[in-house]
């Protein structure tokens, strides 16, 4: 099935539209992950990663990235289903899935006023060339709020318990 989603972009296009929001004098907010099932804390997180700025834009990992990050039996949904939903979020301006390991490519070309994470991450977790890269283009890293109690894997392990009941 062919979902249409206009907020789903190619690098060359997500960087058409930075350009053209650069030059309106707005703000850009780059995050990243693989958000397999949305859930209450991914939509905390992304509305308030799109206050940091005017525009939202989404690296989402490939399925194959999910696959080596998580494991085999993931993502529970392939990377046009994840990306649909995240398109269908009024706080999302744009989503381009990578297939990198590292997003060092999407955060030059991109060039982000702010480049923002959850709050169980820590600079020294960052990635040291992904750092490099967002020093380079001048971001901003911003770690947002963690809301604890909310994760995909835990959502899994429910729904699993739940089936069995």
């Amino acid at each position: 099935m062919n979902l249409s989603n206009p907020k789903l972009h190619t690098l060359e296009s997500a960087v058409a539209l930075r350009g053209q929001l650069r030059e309106a004098g707005r703000r850009v907010v780059l995050t990243n992950g693989v958000f397999d099932l949305l859930h209450t804390g991914h939509l905390y997180y992304l509305q308030e990663a799109r206050r940091l700025g005017d525009a939202l834009f989404i690296a989402l990992n490939a399925d194959e990235s999910v696959r080596a990050l998580k494991g085999p039996t993931r993502p529970v949904q392939s990377e046009e289903q994840r990306a649909y939903a995240l398109g269908a979020l009024t706080c999302v301006d744009a989503v381009v899935v990578f297939r990198e390991p590292r997003l060092t490519k999407e955060i030059e070309a991109l060039r982000p006023d702010v480049y923002c994470k959850a709050g169980d991450y820590t600079l020294e977790k960052l990635d040291a060339g992904e750092r490099e890269a967002l020093q380079r283009v001048g971001a901003r890293i911003e770690f947002m709020p963690f809301l604890p109690g909310f994760s995909t894997t835990s959502l899994i392990a429910r729904i699993k318990a739940a089936g069995s009941i």
